[in-house]
Order: C-alpha cells, then structure tokens, then sequence
C-alpha cells in the first residue's frame, strides 16, 4: 500500500512532466514562429518597400471612449516618391464589444484641405502625408484617429499568398479582367493574392469607385475570417515577415502586436461596414484644375458617420 510520502513522489513527478511538457510546447511553437517569420522575410527580400520621409509628424490622439481609430491609407506607389491615397478607411476596434468597424472614404469626395485649396480628398496625402490626410478628416467629418498604416498595394498579393497558400474564398459577382491584370469568371473562386488583389481593384463598371470600394471591404473581411482559422493563425508570423517592407505606420511594434493579439483571442469579431458619401446623400460636380467630384450632403453624411463609430 502506497504511503502518503510515495503518493507526494509521484504528483511531484507528474508537476515536473507536466512543466517540463509545456516549456517544449513553447520553444517548439516560438521555434515554429519564427522559422515561418523568416520563410516570409525571405518572400519580401528583393522588396524596395516604401520610405517615405513625411514633413510632419502624425499628430492623432487616443479617442476619449477608448476605442482605437486606425487610418488605413493604400498606396500604388510604383517607385515614386509622392503618390496619392488610393484607398482611404477608418478601422475603428473596440475590444469591450468585440467590434470591427469600416468606413471608407470616397477619394474623389470635395473637401477643405487645410492650408491649400480644396480638392479631391487622396490628394491631401499626395500633398503632405498621412498628417495632413489626418487633419483633412478631422476639418471636415469631425472624426480623429489616433495611427496610421500605410500599406503599398504592390505587396498586396505577396501578404495574401503568405498567410494562404491555397487562395481565398470569394463570390465574384461578374466577369472581371479589364485593366486588373487577371480574368476572373462569376461565382465562387478561390482567389491567389494576385486574382484577390485585382477583383478588389475593378472598377470598369457601372458601379465604378463604389463598386470598386465594396470590393475592397469584402476583402478585407475575407482575409480576416482566414486569419482567424486554424491555418491562418498557423501562417500569421509568414505574413508578418512578408508584409514588414510594404507597411509604413506610426504604431510601434508592441502597439501592433498588441491590438493583434487582443483581436485574434476575441475571436476577431464581425466587421461593420460604411462607405461616405451614403447612397442618397451627395452629387456629382466638377471644377476645373480638378475634374470630377463629390459634393457631399455634408450634415446627412456627418450625422451617420458620428452615429457609427460612436
């Protein structure tokens, strides 16, 4: 018959095993990180990546109701040294409710730039940056954001194929080739970065920039749910390690990892989507020196704006 010492033994045993189990886990999976880390560094090695020296420094503050406001600002950049944005989101993540929201940004939308005349909105970053972009929305929607993230279309397709090799699931809605690069056929495709990236750039119809803006937000969403399935979770350290040359941000990288992890442990979330101008709620205008525009219903659209990310 064991005695009470002999039973003491052997839970101490156990304790050990146990320890000693765990402590494997985590050098095994830190050891897995980083190889999959490197496997997409190494995706990105020829990357010139982007460099952008802005004038002012990104002077966003922290919202008062502690959700975060990101700008997500998407650049073509092809090498030169100013370009416009041509996407422009506000990512909001309030992690007391679990909640995504987007809201997209029209870029032929008319507005006050301060200390230049007015004109197109992505024409604020081609002027003088994210804080200028910054300070363009805050003058005329009333909304702040505390980062920024500027993402270079051209590794788009390098940060999908990262994090799923085997493609992503789409409902493409029509045929799509004209000036995309790609063909794609109506119905449900599994999409490389390539095919994702240019069904989220098509724009030769009737729906144009809206469409093309739509697009956009279903993508985003698709590429999250991916993340949050077992084998995103798995390529996320790949992606990372691909996308580092193509993102430009003021966030710090314990800030990144950090909104990261509490999205990825919540489970990520539903998306809530907006796009400005709303449906019935601007015009069609045009000026010389700028081309076509948006004439906003400036207090229908600013009304629902505040209303969805409060």
């Amino acid at each position: 018959m064991e005695t009470r010492r002999q039973r003491r033994k052997k839970k101490v045993r156990k304790g050990r095993v146990f320890i000693v189990l765990l402590l494997l886990l985590i050098v095994s999976a830190g050891a897995f990180a980083g190889t999959q880390y490197w496997l997409g560094t190494q995706m990105a090695a020829d990357a010139e990546g982007l460099d952008y020296n802005f004038e002012d420094d990104f002077s966003g503050v922290a919202s008062d109701n502690g959700k975060v406001n990101v700008l997500l600002i998407g650049v073509d950049s092809r090498g030169e040294e100013q370009s416009r944005s041509d996407t422009m989101m506000i990512a909001q993540w309030d992690g007391q409710d679990d909640e995504i929201k987007l809201v997209s940004l029209m870029r032929d939308i008319y507005v006050e730039i301060p200390g230049y005349q007015d004109y197109k909105l992505n024409t604020a970053f081609y002027l003088n940056g994210p804080e200028l972009l910054r300070q363009t929305i805050k003058t005329n929607f009333g909304v702040d954001v505390q980062h920024y993230m500027l993402i270079d279309f051209s590794a788009f397709e390098n940060m999908v194929d990262a994090l799923a090799p085997n493609g992503i699931e789409i409902d493409v809605e029509k045929a799509m080739s004209e000036k995309i690069g790609v063909s794609l056929q109506p119905g449900q495709q599994t999409l490389n970065g390539k095919e994702l990236l240019g069904y989220a750039r098509f724009r030769a119809d009737q729906e144009g920039d809206f469409g093309r803006v739509n697009r956009q937000q279903q993508v985003i969403e698709a590429v999250k749910d991916h993340a949050l399935s077992i084998s995103g979770v798995m390529n996320a350290p790949k992606l990372l390690g691909a996308a580092q040359p193509y993102i430009q941000t003021n966030m710090t990288n314990s800030e990144q990892i950090a909104i990261l992890s509490r999205i990825l442990l919540s489970g990520g979330g539903d998306i809530k989507r907006l796009t400005i101008p709303l449906d019935d709620a601007y015009s069609n205008g045009s000026y010389e020196g700028v081309g076509s525009v948006l004439e906003l219903d400036w207090p229908a659209n600013n009304a629902a704006l505040q209303e969805f990310l409060e």
